[in-house]
């Protein structure tokens, strides 16, 4: 699913939600900005998705047509597919992952990061003979991971683990250089 229409999808949900925005308040919504969001309005009322209604005090109303519900409609399939579809590619990544951790003798992990990354690794973590040591995080802020409390990088020192696996999305260099400052030897640290 091209980037595009995620953002189309997201517009149209939108404006069915509330018509009554206003595209500035459509692009703050939609963290695009205000030109993309004018485009894809003008695109979207030419191809007859949405009517444009005009209210008092130079504001305007968009409606979703009919069309416009089959064209959204047929767009959250498309996204619904494309998520499933990435899902499965996450899942086989994990899989694979664990299983080589297995095969070099990692049996207690700690997650480094506490985000949703983390979230699915621990779904599939389930599946292997691997157990969950610990969750540390850069802030170590003390919230709770599937009942881990998550810790700062001094939870290294219990050395009550194998390894550890890089669950920062986009991150993964600036953890490593952390745990290799934390004295993890460099064996020890996996990324996705």
């Amino acid at each position: 699913m091209e980037k595009e229409d995620i953002h189309i999808l997201r517009l149209m949900g939108e404006i069915e939600r509330n018509g009554s925005f206003s595209q500035r308040e459509l692009a703050r919504r939609l963290n695009i900005s205000l030109g993309l969001v004018n485009r894809f309005i003008k695109r979207l009322v030419s191809k007859g998705y949405f009517k444009v209604k005009t209210l008092p005090r130079n504001r305007v109303k968009y409606l979703l047509t009919p069309k416009g519900i089959a064209r959204k409609s047929k767009l959250t399939v498309e996204y619904l597919r494309y998520s499933v579809s990435f899902y499965r590619e996450v899942k086989s990544l994990l899989v694979n992952k664990f299983k080589e951790m297995e095969q070099r003798g990692i049996r207690r992990l700690l997650f480094y990061g506490a985000g949703e990354v983390a979230e699915l690794a621990y779904l599939y973590l389930q599946l292997t003979g691997i157990k969950l040591a610990g969750v540390l995080d850069r802030q170590g802020d003390n919230n709770t991971f599937f009942g881990y409390k998550v810790q700062g990088i001094e939870r290294l020192r219990l050395k009550d683990w194998d390894g550890v696996l890089i669950t920062e999305l986009g991150e993964a260099e600036q953890g490593i250089e952390a745990l290799i400052d934390a004295g993890v030897p460099w064996e020890k640290i996996f990324t996705l």
